[in-house]
């Protein structure tokens, strides 16, 4: 069923009651009672139709958001691709020496948490288009409170991470109280860490080609950047979770 619309919106319907009025004066010859009328409802009706073949708004900002989610899919796809391509590398070193191997043992275990996070985004991209606001003000507010925790025991990179991260959710509830989408920005925090992890993960793997797992700075490097990729990972879950 064609919706009514305002002409006023539609020039092309302005212009097609223009015609008509000329043609019904001049042409026809017809008295303002019946052409003023008809002028009106050509008008209207040619709105209604051009409204009719318009995409609708929430159908375009569905499809918008379609292609944001293959797009993270995507990008955590080509995470775990990257991670398992370390995750091989540090298996390969395990294989060649006996120094300290707790830090391979940890690169291994970041790059299989890693390595599921396709699955991960797969499942909540499966509930972004049924839901606007996939979180109420509850569940931000307890994520917020944890991750206010984790923030007054932590320092360095962990810290400034969390931060990012409580900056986030405080946006997202901010959307959800004022009765907005909090799809978009959902996707856009989950696509900045998924970023975020990449360039982490490659200096790991800069480093890990590198280092001399004899030398203890390098160990030190090595750990904190696995720390570092560990503590995006955590972010990612509670966003995701």
């Amino acid at each position: 069923m064609i919706k009514l619309a305002n002409p006023i919106y539609y020039p092309i319907a302005v212009l097609m009651g223009g015609i008509t009025l000329v043609a019904g004066v001049r042409l026809a010859g017809l008295s303002n009672k019946i052409i003023l009328p008809t002028v009106a409802v050509v008008t209207v009706a040619t709105a209604s139709v051009l409204k009719s073949r318009e995409p609708e708004a929430k159908t375009i900002a569905q499809q918008q958001l379609q292609q944001e989610v293959e797009l993270l899919k995507v990008s955590s796809q080509n995470l775990a691709i990257k991670a398992e391509e370390l995750r091989q590398e540090a298996n390969k070193l395990m294989n060649k020496t006996s120094f300290n191997i707790e830090v391979l043992v940890a690169v291994q275990d970041i790059c299989d948490r890693t390595i599921e996070l396709p699955q991960k985004i797969d499942k909540i991209a499966e509930r972004l288009p049924e839901q606007e606001s996939l979180l109420s003000v509850n569940e931000l507010e307890k994520q917020l409170l944890e991750v206010k925790s984790k923030i007054r025991s932590s320092s360095g990179i962990t810290r400034q991470n969390l931060e990012q991260l409580a900056a986030s959710l405080e946006r997202n509830m901010a959307l959800v109280q004022a009765g907005q989408d909090t799809r978009e920005a959902k996707i856009i925090s989950l696509s900045t860490s998924i970023q975020n992890s990449a360039g982490v993960l490659q200096k790991l793997q800069n480093k890990l080609r590198t280092a001399d797992l004899s030398n203890s700075k390098d160990l030190q490097e090595l750990r904190s950047l696995s720390n570092e990729l560990n503590d995006y990972q955590a972010n990612l879950d509670i966003f995701i979770n």
